[in-house]
């Protein structure tokens, strides 16, 4: 008894991805030191359309000790090495923004500084044709290489990853219960939460719990009333429709997002099917409209067609007394660059990294509540970049977004890169260097200068540097093999439908 007693009790409020995401990490580290349970219902179901991840989700997973093979079969999910953006600078471009490094920096200075010099002296090469990411993805090739020279993340099942994770989590000795949450009850005296009181007049306690109920937030703002700060003035979008559909062609190796008149559409390759949506806003389009528009696109789809609504923004606090929001409940910023799951994933490693032992540090919270609002910032203007930075002005929500003020964050890194070519990564952001450089330059911005350790090559040197590097990735591309038939020779993946 006094060894239960000891034992922190987690729990978990509400499943799907977030819910079992954090109950696997938990319950795989923390191990016999916590007694963890998850309450869910089967009756409440789970958005579980984010089905495209970013690289940090490999590393996850490894922490775990997962099998990138199992989990592979499990999830049926094929590799991503990044989002292919149709009709987003104007109607009939496209660019791509991968994964890996482009060309070969100098310290003091990003490879895109050699390319705008070698361009200025006639050099005829895109910069998508210096990484390797990039050239692989586009030709549908992918290989694991030495050394991870291949930056890739995963297209998943949303639904099957959760199942995968439950039954690690629950063979690790987390806890499941049925049932839906009636009342969230609050110790009178310290305005804790106590416990959960569900249908069956059940009672579930604990000394921490985390909020997974989605957009509701049920504890973090139905009972703490942590409050919503809503960011629709920079993320209009505030509507989509999801569904399945069979394969159009075989799993290419990345995401597409493809701009409409009031929104975007997604493109998601498993091995099975195709994840497709379309996101838009209400104010400009309707739900019917963009059903119809969707279904014109893809055909007859697998599933009938879910309709989800959200805000984007964030909760002004995602840790109050002794509650910690995770994934929808915390905030949302809509999934244009496949960031939700990440956003879930850096909260449950916070979350592991700041437990407490005995009572909940107000440190602790403030630490966390900083922490996770600098990340969903920083991906907040990175998502408002690809609708600010455009040409497009032939419809009213195109004009609407080129017109709306952004972030001063946001005004600072557009106007240092358009003057000088300049990208700085701040405080471990999660978009690096060459992230901005690919969607700046992709969505139209064009640098006025570079950074002068460009001149200190001669034009021929400057040309064999740039030839070189662009014939590695080229090289290097070549010898890989078909996406499709790598995945199923590595994880005994089946040959999808087509329609």
């Amino acid at each position: 008894m006094s060894e239960n007693r000891q034992r922190r009790r987690v729990v978990i409020a509400g499943g799907g991805t977030a819910g079992w995401m954090m109950a696997a990490a938990i319950a795989r580290t923390m191990g016999a030191t916590v007694d963890l349970t998850l309450v869910e219902s089967e009756a409440i179901g789970t958005i579980g359309v984010g089905e495209s991840t970013i690289p940090p989700l490999v590393n996850f997973n490894r922490i775990l000790g997962i099998a990138e093979p199992e989990f592979m079969r499990a999830a049926q999910a094929t590799f991503k090495l990044g989002i292919l953006f149709d009709n987003w600078k104007y109607d009939g471009d496209s660019y791509f923004h991968s994964f890996g490094l482009s060309g070969k920096d100098h310290w003091s200075a990003g490879f895109q500084h050699f390319w705008l010099r070698a361009r200025a002296e006639g050099y005829p090469h895109s910069y998508d044709e210096y990484c390797l990411e990039l050239v692989a993805g586009l030709q549908g090739k992918f290989a694991h290489l030495p050394e991870d020279r291949m930056n890739y993340a995963y297209h998943v099942d949303a639904t099957l990853y959760g199942r995968f994770l439950r039954k690690l989590a629950e063979a690790d000795g987390a806890k499941r219960v049925e049932g839906k949450i009636q009342t969230v009850e609050l110790d009178g005296e310290s305005g804790n939460i106590a416990a959960l009181l569900l249908d069956g007049e059940r009672r579930v306690e604990g000394d921490m719990f985390v909020d997974c109920t989605g957009f509701r937030g049920l504890l973090i703002d139905g009972a703490l009333h942590a409050g919503f700060e809503d960011w629709g003035h920079w993320l209009p979008n505030d509507s989509a429709v999801a569904l399945q559909s069979k394969h159009q062609g075989p799993p290419m190796p990345y995401t597409r997002a493809i701009a409409h008149d009031a929104g975007w559409q997604w493109r998601i390759p498993l091995q099975h099917r195709m994840g497709a949506g379309i996101v838009y806003s209400s104010r400009y389009l309707s739900r019917d409209a963009a059903l119809d528009r969707l279904l014109s696109s893809l055909g007859e789809p697998l599933v009938e067609p879910i309709d989800i609504k959200f805000k984007g923004g964030v909760r002004r606090n995602q840790w109050v007394r002794n509650c910690v929001a995770v994934g929808l409940a915390g905030g949302f910023v809509e999934p244009l660059e496949a960031t939700t799951v990440h956003l879930i994933q850096r909260a449950i490693l916070r979350f592991i990294r700041l437990m407490p032992n005995g009572r909940v540090s107000e440190r602790d919270a403030i630490e966390f509540n900083e922490q996770q609002r600098r990340d969903i910032e920083q991906i907040r203007d990175f998502v408002i970049l690809h609708y600010k930075a455009t040409e497009r002005r032939d419809s009213p929500f195109w004009r609407h977004v080129a017109a709306m003020p952004i972030p001063d964050s946001l005004q600072q890194k557009i106007e240092l890169f358009r003057e000088t070519g300049r990208v700085f990564r701040k405080n471990e952001e999660l978009f690096g260097e060459n992230s901005w450089v690919q969607v700046m330059m992709g969505q139209g911005i064009e640098p006025q200068s570079w950074h002068p350790i460009a001149e200190k090559l001669s034009a021929d040197e400057l040309e064999r540097f740039m030839e070189g590097l662009r014939e590695s990735a080229a090289r290097t591309a070549a010898t890989l093999p078909d996406h499709q038939a790598y995945v199923a020779r590595y994880c005994g993946a089946q040959a999808p439908q087509a329609a």
